[in-house]
């Protein structure tokens, strides 16, 4: 007969009345009872977690690209790259996410629906920090965090921050010996393309070898905006494929708005310059 495996027998700690579990350390509790159901619904339960997961993931992004980008503003390369590298892992793992909440109907959403009242995902304040911090900047979308003067100050702090975009931009023109018009590092507005930009990314595309640096770093932003972009498809195609073309809770648009959302460009310079090589 064989006896039951113990794991205490090969040392595994198996009390924890006074030292910390798995548990304790991921504050589980919290997260676990974090899930405050407003309908009796099956799918709502999907709903939240589908959201509240997408939210850890975007904490994770702005942990990754505040550091990142103070490490290229010191010119350590290799830690931002890593870091690049991993939020475009993210994104990609947000991607796979969709593939999730598309298994719920519109007929189980509609079951719910009501009980969301006007909140949406339009009103993270995380992805909008995301965006800020990338270089999508527009001070319009400050206003829906007025109600939290928190958030409100920690988004206005990012606009007042040169975003990562600009830190690249720096390190561009510096090791080309170069300058661009102020107006490229304007941190106001959504960052719009610029001929020098895009004749300096040029430069670095047609010799390699020569500005391995800047040319690896340009294409970890290519990589990571490519990613970014795929969450915002499958975000509209989500979206489409279970309410339609209903307007959000949020009382935007619905897909008419998401679908504008793809037009944006966080890096259009090293998409455009393309075409030229």
């Amino acid at each position: 007969m064989t006896t039951a495996y113990d794991p205490a027998r090969d040392g595994a700690k198996m009390r924890f009345d006074t030292a910390m579990s798995y548990g304790d350390y991921l504050s589980l509790d919290p997260i676990l009872g974090a899930q405050n159901l407003q309908s009796n619904a099956h799918d709502e339960m999907l709903f939240i977690i589908q959201h509240q997961t997408s939210e850890l993931w975007m904490r994770l992004c702005l942990h990754e690209l505040s550091t990142a980008r103070g490490a290229l503003e010191d010119r350590q390369f290799p830690p931002a790259f890593k870091m690049l590298t991993r939020v475009s892992r993210i994104f990609e793992q947000l991607n796979g996410a969709w593939d999730v909440l598309r298994t719920m109907t519109p007929s189980e959403y509609t079951a719910f629906r009501e009980d969301l009242g006007q909140s949406s995902g339009f009103q993270s304040h995380q992805y909008r920090l995301i965006e800020f911090i990338l270089g999508n900047r527009n001070r319009a979308m400050l206003t829906v965090h007025e109600h939290r003067p928190d958030l409100h100050r920690m988004l206005v702090q990012e606009l007042e921050t040169p975003s990562v975009y600009h830190v690249v931009l720096r390190q561009l023109a510096d090791h080309l010996g170069t300058s661009f018009d102020p107006a490229v590092f304007r941190m106001d507005q959504p960052h719009l393309a610029n001929d020098e930009v895009m004749a300096a990314w040029t430069t670095i595309y047609r010799d390699p070898e020569t500005h391995w640096t800047l040319y690896e770093l340009a294409e970890k932003l290519v990589d990571l905006e490519d990613y970014f972009r795929r969450w915002r498809f499958n975000h509209v195609t989500t979206v489409e494929r279970i309410i339609g073309f209903k307007r959000g809770t949020g009382g935007t648009s619905g897909v008419k708005y998401l679908r504008r959302m793809l037009e944006v460009e966080l890096f259009p310079e090293l998409w455009n310059m393309r075409g030229q090589l």
